[in-house]
């Protein structure tokens, strides 16, 4: 008779916990999946305070505050230099635990303690790759770049590739790699060398779905909308062109964008009209999508795209770039009703936006067609492909 599969005992390093963003998001769903499932976890994580947390369920947190020299990157995202305080508490908390597999999420002050205290003590270490850092960094250089003409761009070309090496001598600890998308993976496989899986993200289609909608779907109005970090890298900056061109087609649309960030004082300045509504949660994040007509999300680094996925749940199509994962979430089939959405460079969001609203039957196949897929994609299913590849 075969052996059975061992279940693994996993210590997992997040980027982020707490904080509203993908990496963050997907954290609080894998400690709730191996709550579920009754697999052992010990979650080290930033918290408001240090503490080790009392089990619950198979689940146990060990939370490290952050010291006022803690570095902000974004509103809710800091990296902490004097964590190494902590190395004493995180190594004796993890050996008392005795975990089978160290899985970290990118190269912050915890992956740097994951991978650590993997070689310290001899666990397999595993990292997942949910951010794209080098795209970002780049991207983050337009401030410098945009006056150096054609140097510009080969300066914005050569951080790139500078951050990309580093990040992937990083990942190279690890045994085995995930990424969000196959682009991703075989990028990662081409610059660590290493085995990488798709750890691709769900979606909670009960919180997630048409019913929230609360306008009626024949009021004559057009609601676009945008979720997500409004930041250069996320290219928020395209909103107001896309609305310019859509008003000289006789478009007039209702903006309503969620989240924070630097650029939103350039979306109040650029779109007066706009209803900018911050952070969301819960229900009134569910609500703000399905009262939306279609997403339109125009960022070029984004490594899955979590938002684009909840946009399809709630029934509603999305506007996309080529680049990244989400246009490998938007469907676009083998007939009109099997698309969920559009994929659209820069100079072409206008025209997509219009097409689809041109078309009244297939506009409501899509919205059909959106939420179907949707359905399909659970977060049971994706932690236990991770589990399996572990």
């Amino acid at each position: 008779m075969p052996a059975q599969p061992h279940t693994p005992r996993i210590a997992y390093f997040p980027d982020s916990f707490h904080e509203v963003n993908g990496v963050a998001h997907t954290s609080r769903n894998f400690v709730a999946f191996a709550r579920r499932r009754g697999i052992p976890m010990l979650c080290v994580r930033a918290g408001q305070k240090t503490q080790l947390c009392p089990p619950d369920g198979s689940v146990q947190a060990l939370e490290l505050g952050r010291s006022p020299l803690a570095v902000q990157m974004e509103k809710d995202l800091s990296f902490d230099p004097l964590f190494f305080r902590y190395s004493g508490l995180i190594s004796s908390t993890v050996r008392d635990f005795q975990p089978d597999v160290i899985h970290i999420t990118g190269p912050s002050e915890l992956g740097i303690f994951g991978a650590y205290f993997a070689w310290q003590l001899g666990i397999p270490l595993v990292a997942s790759w949910h951010t794209n850092v080098h795209e970002y960094a780049a991207r983050r250089m337009l401030w410098l770049s945009r006056h150096l003409g054609p140097v510009g761009g080969k300066l914005e070309c050569g951080v790139e590739a500078f951050v990309l090496d580093a990040i992937s001598r990083f990942y190279r600890l690890a045994k085995v790699l995930y990424a969000p998308n196959p682009e991703l993976c075989a990028l990662l496989e081409r610059t660590t060398d290493r085995p990488c899986h798709l750890m691709q993200r769900g979606v909670e289609t009960a919180i997630f779905t048409p019913s929230k909608r609360t306008r009626s779907v024949d009021d004559g109005q057009i609601f676009l909308g945008y979720v997500g970090r409004l930041s250069v890298e996320k290219n928020v900056a395209l909103l107001p062109t896309i609305d310019k061109q859509l008003r000289t087609r006789g478009i007039t649309p209702k903006w309503f964008i969620v989240g924070h960030g630097a650029e939103e004082a350039l979306l109040r300045r650029e779109l007066p009209t706009a209803k900018l509504v911050g952070v969301l949660r819960g229900e009134a994040l569910a609500q703000a999508y399905a009262n939306m007509d279609l997403l339109v999300f125009p960022s070029h680094t984004d490594t899955f795209g979590n938002v684009v996925l909840e946009a399809l749940a709630s029934g509603v199509p999305a506007i996309v770039t080529p680049d990244g994962g989400p246009a490998h979430i938007i469907s676009t089939g083998t007939t009109l009703d099997a698309f969920t959405g559009r994929v659209a460079r820069d100079e072409d969001f206008a025209a997509a936006i219009a097409s689809v609203l041109s078309h009244s039957d297939t506009f409501a196949a899509m919205r059909l067609a959106a939420r179907q897929y949707a359905l399909h994609c659970s977060w049971d299913a994706v932690f236990e492909r991770v589990i399996a590849a572990y």
